[in-house]
């Protein structure tokens, strides 16, 4: 079983009421977009801001990961809005 530790920040914290959580993912999610494809049909708000409407990152152990990149056991995975600076 894969355990992986997710951080939700900004908005994501806000629209979940959680700043992390410690999931055991199915055997099926494998890769980043799985992932968000698995916390998406979790419905409501996570639908909404998962679901391919809204733009997000994410991260694994704090290395910018694209949706194809494989989640390995026990990482941390960050998502978070883009960030804009000046």
């Amino acid at each position: 079983m894969n355990t992986i530790k997710i951080l939700y920040f900004a908005r994501l914290r806000e629209a979940f009421a959680c700043a992390e959580e410690n999931v055991t993912l199915p055997a099926e999610v494998h890769n980043v977009a799985a992932l968000i494809g698995w916390l998406a049909a979790r419905g409501g708000v996570w639908t909404d801001e998962l679901g391919g409407k809204r733009v997000f990152r994410v991260a694994i152990n704090q290395d910018m990961a694209r949706f194809d990149a494989p989640i390995p056991p026990g990482a941390e995975v960050a998502i978070f809005p883009p960030v804009t600076g000046g």
